[in-house]
């Protein structure tokens, strides 16, 4: 059966069972804070499970995009050495929210697997939870009875803590699970051994498939549990061990989920692999299958990232999609011998797999290539340049052993892998202290770990049942009540408090714009907010210290300067956003946004810069949508569809619900959940400060509008003022700068003669200060000129013989500079390497450098350390 096959009679059962079948939400998450990226099939429903939102439907099910390369769940260096674990992996899943629970869950699991993908039975085991006394929750009898209706006792396995009771996170919902297990060993090893014992044993063929938990409690902060007000249904089923199941194969890499992956890799490459059957091969070849698995797998997770709208960065999210795109890379790099971007190909293929039911991979396919061709190219770069670095590193080694804060340099500052470097080194006959490498790499995540490290209380509820309503589009205060606290630490920012009322004018973070500031004020008190975000449904209001008296009315009170100017922030990224459609063209896509009150940022798919003129074309265009004073034009329940039919732009990576709400102003159209003014005219005026490349295929472009336009104008004033009066106050003073420029350059070249004149005149005197040393002509002396000035100088004297060794020490500006000069005949015959002498006399002006053998320079702070480093050079020829 084809995976598209196994995908849809997954889902035509369950919608057979009155489930509504929504789509995956996207990989990346946009407002839960505590997860970089959707980790499994219940994410994009916490909400629900939290009791912060009432779900559309009680039966709900999915197949939902997830990723494991952070936190908790960290797959990410089993992946490729195993046939099972992945990166980013597909989760099959049927939910009940205070429906259904145990005995239909069980029980239409074994009529899926059983009856309508005819898994042979014999091969099937289930787990239950055991129970745990220290926490009083009993043995999972309920389970082991309904599972005795299908199967029989000695195929129902007793799990522990670890293996059968599932939590989301360190707080939150929580219960027992039951666990399906698939045996998928020949008949004559199942003969052998029983499945029995090597359920939960990482084997890798007798594997986890379907994993039902029974959300019945709640972890608290101080680690107890306490019972949920309704008991939920929350299943996960693994896709592609599913696919393996039903391929008669024993590699998820054997199922037609990678098989035309692998053939793209092979042919590109013009590497073989080999299936999962095939026992006994050479380590050459088991590295080939390695890293073309890596490459397979990790090109998914990086894919569908990208189209989500996360693209590689140096920090959070994006880090970690660099990271994983990196790693394939390297393996590529390493064990297939390619030295060219080859990734990005891929793409093709994975598109034309997974588009029916992601259409985002086709919709984003020739930016998700562009961006990947980018990074690989960027990086193989990096590989080269690490190289070299790597070589110096042995170069100053004394002994056979590298240090491992040498390799922890290159691996942090760099991105040099460190299973590259250990692999250089055994070929190198070298060792890596890999104490010292895990001393400095334990050192730097506890750094991070302390600096980003956050304890929360539990949630203190004050009214209870109260879900907060927003009212932020017609208020900008009103009369509430504090419905519940809770205490945030953390070593970044201290103590803080998050605060939920009953309803709100603050507008949460979300959708580019940042969240509101403002003050909650009581008959004796006024509190600050310096933030409002939005978690799991819930509209977090910041304030460093809480009010005395938490039971009093309040009048939440939004600081309107600030959110006036970013409203008109807001709706001028509309208006840009239609701006660069009409003069770029329809490719354009927004991929990322900042609102904030003094100014915005725009990010969208183009693959060129924007010229000077387009940018004016696309300025001139707001402008004239300002000054037509277009009408706001809201729509705040509208359906999803029908929006997209009247023409709407919905964003990429953005989870939209069934009723959606429409800004209009003219012809720009889009689902926002922003604030906007009232009319365009409110804006006042539209400047673009910057355009600029933010990755391969997006461009970056800043703007500000209102009064910061005003004060640009203002500040530009000032500046042609002052530039006027510096120059005596010409007529005309854009011709005087031209002049003085002409001037500039005449003198410049005047200078430069004058210096190689001086240049000339030194050499005679210097060529009779030269001694001979143990065969080298040596020359070492501070000299009166520039850096260019001493290197012309260097090559005329070394060029009037062979054996020359010289050293020019210079300082312009109270900057000192080394230079050296070594003929090629010393570095051949004598050892001496320019690169080395600079590194070494450096330090006598507190600096450093390097270059080639025969010719380096270094720069310094000390300039009186000049003539240390010339009394020290002649050791080099000694």
């Amino acid at each position: 059966m084809k995976s598209q096959d196994i995908r849809k009679k997954f889902l035509d059962f369950f919608e057979s069972k009155g489930h509504l079948i929504v789509p995956s939400a996207p990989i990346v998450l946009k407002d839960d804070p505590t997860l970089m990226f959707n980790n499994s099939g219940m994410a994009q429903f916490k909400e629900y499970f939290l009791g912060n939102a009432v779900p559309k439907a009680t039966r709900i099910a999915d197949t939902q995009k997830c990723l494991r390369v952070s936190g908790k769940h960290n797959d990410l260096e089993d992946v490729g050495f195993d046939t099972y674990h992945h990166t980013m992996f597909e989760m099959l899943g049927n939910w009940s929210f205070g429906d259904y629970f145990k005995k239909e869950a069980i029980a239409w699991a074994w009529e899926f697997l059983t009856e309508v993908l005819k898994i042979d039975k014999d091969r099937l085991y289930v787990s239950v939870f055991e129970g745990n006394e220290a926490e009083n929750v009993p043995f999972d009898q309920e389970a082991w009875d309904l599972w005795k209706q299908f199967v029989a006792e000695d195929r129902i396995i007793l799990g522990n803590k670890k293996d059968n009771f599932w939590e989301m996170g360190d707080q939150g919902p929580c219960g027992p699970c039951s666990e399906i297990h698939v045996d998928l060993r020949p008949d004559n090893e199942r003969t052998e051994v029983s499945g029995r014992s090597l359920v939960n044993a990482d084997h890798p063929q007798v594997v986890e498939i379907w994993n039902n938990v029974f959300m019945e409690f709640n972890r608290k902060a101080d680690g107890s549990l306490e019972k949920l007000p309704a008991k939920h249904v929350d299943t996960g089923m693994g896709f592609e061990r599913l696919c393996m199941a039903m391929q008669g194969v024993t590699s998820n890499y054997d199922t037609d989920v990678f098989t035309p992956l692998i053939a793209k890799v092979e042919e590109i490459t013009g590497k073989k692999y080999t299936n999962n059957e095939i026992k006994n091969i050479s380590e050459e070849q088991n590295q080939t299958n390695i890293a073309i698995r890596v490459i397979v797998d990790h090109v998914r997770a990086v894919a569908f990232a990208i189209a989500d709208g996360q693209l590689p960065s140096n920090n959070g999210a994006g880090y970690v999609i660099r990271r994983i795109l990196r790693r394939a890379i390297r393996y590529g790099f390493t064990f297939l011998g390619t030295k060219e971007p080859f990734i990005y190909q891929l793409v093709d293929v994975l598109s034309v797999q997974m588009g029916a039911f992601f259409p985002e991979i086709v919709t984003q396919k020739e930016l998700v290539k562009n961006v990947i061709r980018e990074e690989e190219a960027s990086f193989l770069r990096t590989l080269d340049q690490g190289l070299h670095l790597l070589d110096s590193v042995i170069e100053k080694t004394e002994g056979k052993i590298v240090d491992g804060a040498k390799a922890f340099e290159l691996y942090d500052t760099f991105g040099f892998p460190i299973d590259l470097t250990a692999l250089i080194l055994r070929e190198k006959e070298y060792d890596l202290d890999e104490v010292g490498f895990e001393a400095a790499l334990k050192a730097q995540k506890d750094r991070s770990r302390a600096a980003s490290e956050i304890s929360k209380d539990d949630w203190k509820v004050l009214i209870e049942g109260n879900i907060e309503t927003f009212e932020g589009y017609d208020k900008v205060e009103n009369e509430v009540k504090i419905t519940r606290i809770r205490k945030v630490k953390s070593k970044k920012d201290g103590t803080l408090y998050q605060i939920v009322l009953d309803h709100t004018p603050f507008y949460p973070e979300g959708g580019g714009q940042v969240g509101d500031k403002g003050n909650l004020i009581s008959a004796n008190e006024t509190i600050e907010i310096f933030d409002t975000k939005k978690e799991n449904n819930l509209i977090l209001h910041f304030a460093k210290q809480l009010p005395g008296n938490l039971e009093a009315n309040f009048v939440a009170k939004v600081n309107t300067g600030l959110r006036n100017a970013a409203s008109k922030n807001h709706s001028a990224t509309h208006l840009l956003h239609q701006a660069l459609r009409s003069v770029l063209g329809t490719h354009v896509e927004q991929k990322g946004s900042l609102v904030a009150p003094n100014y915005l940022r725009f990010d969208f798919s183009h693959f060129a810069k924007v010229t000077d003129e387009e940018l004016q074309q696309v300025e001139a265009f707001v402008n004239a949508r300002i000054a037509d004073q277009l009408p706001l034009i809201e729509r705040r329940s509208i359906p999803f569809q029908q929006a997209l039919d009247e023409g709407a732009m919905a964003l990429f990576g953005e989870k939209y619900g069934d009723e959606v709400r429409a800004i209009k102003f003219g012809d720009s159209m889009e689902l926002c959940g922003g604030i906007h003014v009232q009319n365009t005219a409110n804006i006042w005026a539209f400047k673009i400060v910057s355009e600029s490349a933010v990755a391969a295929g997006i461009r970056r472009i800043e703007a500000i509008t209102g009064d910061a336009v005003r004060s640009f104008y203002q500040n530009q004033e000032a500046t042609l003022k002052e530039i006027k009066e510096t120059l005596k106050n010409p007529q005309d003073a854009l011709k005087a700068v031209h002049s003085l420029q002409d001037e500039n350059t005449k003198l410049k070249k005047q200078v430069e003669q004058l210096l190689k004149e001086k240049a000339k005149s030194l050499k005679g005197d210097l060529l009779n200060e030269v001694q001979e040393i143990n065969g080298v002509k040596f020359l070492a002396k501070q000299v009166d000129l520039d850096a260019t000035g001493a290197k012309d100088l260097a090559y005329e004297i070394g060029g009037t013989a062979n054996n020359f060794f010289i050293l020019f020490g210079t300082v312009n500006e109270g900057k000192p500079m080394l230079t050296a000069y070594v003929s090629k005949e010393i570095v051949e015959t004598k050892g001496l390497n320019a690169g080395h002498i600079v590194r070494e006399l450096g330090k006598y002006i507190q600096g450093g450098g390097g270059g080639q053998a025969f010719f380096a320079t270094a720069g310094g702070k000390n300039a009186d350390g000049i003539k240390d480093a010339i009394a020290n050079a002649v050791s080099f020829v000694k």
